[in-house]
């Protein structure tokens, strides 16, 4: 894991490393069971060079907390390694990466699920959902369900916890909170708790 943490730190195979401060490589035990996956780096994981800080982080620390995780525990990453963003007067926005940069980045994550070899992965949010399951997969219709992947990985899908924070009105945002630390519990529980497990044919890489 040193080794490919060394070799994302140099990666330029796509244009997102231009602005970014640095490669916000995944972080946590590897091997282990339990893999989370966020989407891409907010600026806050850009100035401190790790997954979900900031507080997308802390809301994930209490939602990991209220279902019976601890960070330490679990491998977690991002689909995308740099941070994307565009300018508005002296301020970055986050932007999402496209659909190339993705890709790029995906060589990174199928790389990191080599090392780690997780039994369990939680995808956080729309575009890692979408890397693992398919560009049609919608995260509101099947958020928390348990999908088999390619290997015999069990994998599942919830809210990251950025956008429940950019949440419309405050109904929203408590609900989808409840949602993601529901989804963890059963995470943490496992699929064999759970009725019905879906097929998938693809995998991330």
């Amino acid at each position: 894991m040193k080794e490919l943490h060394e070799l994302a730190l140099r990666c330029r195979d796509c244009p997102l490393w231009k602005h970014a401060t640095q490669t916000v490589f995944g972080k946590g035990p590897a091997p282990t069971t339990m893999m989370l996956v966020g989407e891409q780096p907010s600026s806050h994981e850009d100035a401190a060079g790790e997954p979900f800080a900031g507080p997308a982080g802390v809301l994930l620390d209490r939602a990991l907390k209220e279902s019976g995780l601890n960070r330490h525990d679990v491998y977690l990453t991002n689909a995308v390694k740099h941070f994307k963003s565009e300018s508005h007067g002296k301020h970055r926005l986050h932007k999402r990466a496209n659909a190339a940069e993705q890709a790029i980045c995906r060589e990174w994550l199928a790389a990191e699920l080599r090392e780690v070899r997780p039994q369990r992965i939680l995808a956080l949010g729309a575009m890692a959902a979408q890397a693992f399951f398919g560009t049609t997969f919608q995260l509101s219709m099947s958020h928390g369900r348990w999908f088999k992947l390619h290997g015999g990985v069990d994998a599942m899908a919830t809210w990251n916890p950025s956008s429940i924070l950019h949440s419309i009105n405050r109904d929203t945002h408590d609900h989808r909170y409840q949602q993601l630390v529901d989804d963890l519990r059963a995470f943490a529980a496992g699929p064999e708790h759970s009725h019905t497990v879906f097929m998938v044919r693809r995998r991330a890489g």
